[in-house]
């Protein structure tokens, strides 16, 4: 489910609609800002999302996807091998050189 929010944003060449997202997906984090994310059990919450969405003006609705596209695009699996590799390196730096050698 992950990569289905993102192809979304992806293939919005037009750059208009809205992303309702569930908290608990794992793209949720990268695109919190702009996608409108919510407690999928609640019913409620789900409704007032939608309506939210529906009412949200094109503008918003525009800005709020450019901004997604150009995420999706920047924070891609090269990104992400790179930001990994990074982690892992700062981590060997954290160990002492004599625990490197167990």
């Amino acid at each position: 489910m992950n990569l289905v929010a993102k192809e979304y944003c992806a293939c919005r060449i037009e750059e208009d609609g809205a992303l309702i997202l569930s908290q608990f997906a794992g793209a949720a984090e990268q695109l919190k800002p702009d996608a409108l994310l919510v407690n999928p059990y609640d019913v409620e919450l789900m409704a007032d999302t939608i309506v939210k969405a529906f009412r949200m003006s094109p503008a918003e609705r525009t800005a709020r996807m450019k901004r997604m596209r150009r995420n999706v695009r920047k924070e891609n699996v090269f990104w992400w091998v790179d930001s990994f590799l990074a982690a892992g390196s700062q981590l060997v730096r954290r160990v002492p050189r004599h625990r490197r050698n167990l």
